[in-house]
């Protein structure tokens, strides 16, 4: 800080310390929401995502995620055992409180973006990175979903590893089944999330 006059250093110490008062009040105006038991979740909620992927000949208004990536010839090579390696899918789907999708004109509970990657050569896997974004009159901001979908098991789980809004900051477990599929085009996930830090 040398060169500076005194009333410089004087005005940038000021500005230095209104921030961090600022942040010290925007970090106080949510507290932690602690439950009773340390292994009961402060928030949980049942959601069913819906994928429908565009093959290139299914109805383009209808679908939800298409492939990003053209197959290699490394992932042609195992495409044939169908484990799709390589590919990158990214998707805009539609989640709902029930099994069915949202008919015409209705808005579904929240949307699942961003993607998924066929990550296992030698069996039908994949690697998930999205958000649930909500913009709903119960809900408002997102929660945010990493980790590997090994679809040989039963049930899986993903790490929430945030939020924004009425989810800020927020973590947890996103346990995942499969509940109905056709082929290669459309898979339906039961999500059962349970989130175990909530701030409010």
């Amino acid at each position: 800080m040398q060169g500076l006059s005194i009333s410089s250093k004087l005005s940038l110490t000021v500005l230095v310390v209104v921030f961090l008062l600022g942040l010290a009040s925007a970090a106080r105006s949510r507290r932690r929401l602690d439950s009773d038991a340390e292994d009961e979740p402060c928030n949980k909620m049942t959601l069913y995502y819906h994928d429908i992927l565009y093959n290139g000949v299914n109805n383009t208004a209808n679908a939800t995620s298409a492939a990003a990536t053209k197959p290699t010839a490394l992932s042609t090579t195992h495409w044939k055992n169908g484990t799709y390696f390589g590919t990158l899918v990214t998707f805009d789907d539609p989640m709902t409180a029930e099994k069915d999708l949202p008919a015409a004109g209705e808005e579904p509970v929240a949307r699942a973006q961003g993607f998924y990657l066929h990550d296992k050569q030698e069996s039908y896997n994949s690697w998930f990175g999205f958000s649930i974004v909500f913009n709903s009159t119960v809900h408002k901001g997102t929660i945010n979903l990493l980790g590997a979908d090994l679809m040989d098991q039963k049930t899986r789980d993903l790490s929430v590893v945030g939020g924004t809004g009425d989810f800020f900051m927020t973590r947890g477990i996103a346990t995942l089944q499969l509940d109905a599929y056709e082929g290669t085009v459309y898979f339906r996930l039961k999500m059962d999330i349970k989130l175990y830090e909530c701030y409010v």
